[in-house]
């Protein structure tokens, strides 16, 4: 496993949220649910593409399911 990578990504996760936190506003919890949720996620994405690069992307997905229609289309 790639640890330089999967290292520096949570060392740019940790400066992202350390900048952006007190800028958010004390009382709006939705925005920082928002925040955590959307850095959470992204953060995941980046280490599962570290961990596994030949992972398909959203085009390969849409193809897939959409291939059989075309089929169907063309007839």
């Amino acid at each position: 496993m790639k640890w330089g990578p999967v290292f520096v990504s949570i060392l740019i996760m940790i400066f992202m949220s350390l900048y952006q936190w007190p800028k958010l506003k004390k009382n709006k919890k939705r925005e920082k649910a928002a925040f955590l949720s959307l850095l959470i996620l992204g953060w995941a994405l980046a280490i599962l593409l570290i961990i596994f690069p030949d992972i398909p992307g959203p085009t390969q997905m849409i193809d897939w399911i959409y291939k059989p229609f075309g089929k169907i289309l063309e007839k």
